[in-house]
């Protein structure tokens, strides 16, 4: 990967509706190179959607819970962890996934319309795996930040990641 492409990056991660022609202007490329590389990045998965960061907190009428579960699970030998993690994000609920370090294996998050229905998928589907030891869930209450963009500040110019 050149550092051009590294730069296409971080403009999209903070702006994916970044236009060609203004990623052209901001690194100095012509916008059929910038097309080039942004179809390379993504046949090549390193673009692998793009996505937008919503504060649901302020669209009316939206209700959800969303649970971060820790998940302790034994590893299947020749596999260790791919096999539970491959069983686990099939499921709709599962936002996100993770391999973590320490006390727990994997992180699931998950999105629910009650904590009943959280509770629901972690004691009939996420529990009831041969692999899993033990959870601990843990309920979002509210987000400060996400994805380097800051909620509650109006300030554009505060919410904004700025660029490493």
């Amino acid at each position: 990967m050149n550092e051009k492409e590294l730069e296409i990056l971080h403009l999209l991660e903070q702006n994916a509706r970044m236009d060609i022609k203004t990623i052209a202007k901001l690194i100095n490329q012509t916008e059929e190179e910038v097309e080039m590389m942004l179809k390379k990045l993504e046949e090549n998965k390193v673009i692998v959607t793009y996505a937008t960061v919503v504060d649901w907190s302020k669209v009316n009428n939206h209700d959800g819970v969303t649970a971060m579960i820790d998940v302790k699970v034994t590893p299947q030998r020749g596999v260790g962890f791919d096999e539970v993690a491959e069983r686990i994000h099939r499921f709709p609920e599962v936002k996100a996934l993770y391999l973590v370090s320490g006390t727990y294996d994997l992180q699931v998050v998950i999105e629910g319309k009650t904590m009943s229905e959280i509770a629901s998928f972690v004691s009939g589907k996420l529990s009831a795996l041969d692999s899993v030891i033990s959870t601990t869930t843990h309920f979002r209450l509210k987000t400060y930040k996400h994805d380097g963009v800051v909620f509650g500040d109006d300030d554009e110019d505060h919410r904004m990641m700025v660029s490493p």
